[in-house]
């Protein structure tokens, strides 16, 4: 009995003094470049305090480590290339390679045609230099760029361990843009967890950014005009979320909250399966939007495609749900 205890007690102290792995921190920088006229800056902070507070309270990110610039306040909270390029180095000094950082870029973007900028107060930080700016972090990073400007981001911020976010897929797209409503509300919305896992995924963010931005211009009648890109395999092309392609994986798997005890993992088949099914339901809606400007015969054609596709993809969910 004493060597039994002895030797439960050795195996306690050996697993008391084991090494524990490091909890990943998590990073977030919120810039609201300059509004450039009081409605948008009502409509930015609105955006960026909403944000933040849900990184906080709901995300449970470290307050110290969410920084947030806007072209209001004091000088060193104002969203400028100064300030800017002080948060990331301040970030570079203490974050691990098992870190991650979120950037959130809320206002206006430009091309000049040659490259994009994102607008600060004072002078504005060109794509290229953001590139820079965030090539040398050693952890995950993530970029949303929120404005009509950010589809040359894609491009210019591609890399490994890199998720960048466009809220618009052409140069030609100028007008506001009404993703960052949509992808901030993703966040706090039970039905953006498409896997039911209990956490939600920046790619189930993005895509239910998406169908929000959708239904915005529908519900005015009109075609979308801005449609976002995600591009997570470095390749700098991206993907729509209705669309078919290789992003997707590494933004299916990557959260802005830890694991809390217990929660299920994600399964990726059946996370394929459930994107598949809002990429056809998206493909529908489209399709009734377009049907008073094709032929009867060639919306018939499509409409069934869909609808047969739409019944296999529920038939495999319901298989790998029981499995």
């Amino acid at each position: 009995m004493k060597t039994s205890a002895r030797a439960i007690a050795a195996l306690a102290m050996a697993v008391f003094c084991m090494p524990v792995a490091a909890r990943a921190e998590r990073y977030a920088l919120i810039v609201s470049g300059a509004s450039g006229g009081e409605e948008y800056a009502q409509q930015y902070q609105q955006w960026t305090k909403s944000l933040s507070t849900t990184l906080i309270d709901r995300m449970k990110l470290d307050p110290s480590k969410v920084t947030v610039l806007s072209d209001s306040g004091r000088e060193r909270t104002r969203s400028t290339a100064a300030n800017v390029r002080q948060a990331l180095v301040a970030i570079r000094r203490t974050m691990t390679t098992g870190d991650l950082l979120l950037v959130v870029l809320i206002g206006h973007g430009t091309f000049d045609g040659v490259d994009a900028k994102f607008n600060l107060v004072g002078a504005d930080l060109e794509s290229a230099q953001w590139a820079e700016l965030v090539g040398g972090l050693p952890g995950q990073v993530v970029v949303v760029n929120t404005t009509a400007g950010s589809f040359p981001f894609l491009e210019r911020l591609k890399g490994e361990r890199r998720i960048v976010v466009a809220a618009t897929d052409s140069l030609a797209q100028r007008f506001d843009t009404v993703f960052p409503q949509y992808f901030i509300d993703a966040f706090t919305d039970e039905q953006t967890d498409i896997d039911k896992n209990g956490r939600i995924s920046i790619w189930e963010a993005f895509a239910a950014a998406t169908n929000g931005v959708r239904r915005f211009y529908q519900n005015r009648g009109q075609l979308a005009t801005e449609r976002s890109l995600l591009d997570d395999n470095g390749d700098g092309v991206g993907r729509e979320a209705a669309a078919s392609g290789d992003d997707g994986s590494v933004a299916s798997r990557t959260y802005l909250d830890q694991p809390a005890a217990g929660a299920a993992p994600t399964d990726e088949v059946l996370l394929q399966l459930l994107q598949k099914r809002a990429s056809l339901e998206a493909e529908l809606e489209e399709l009734r939007i377009r049907r008073t400007f094709i032929p009867q015969p060639e919306y018939q054609k499509e409409f069934e495609r869909i609808m047969i596709e739409l019944a296999r993809v529920a038939r495999d969910v319901r298989q790998r749900v029981k499995s």
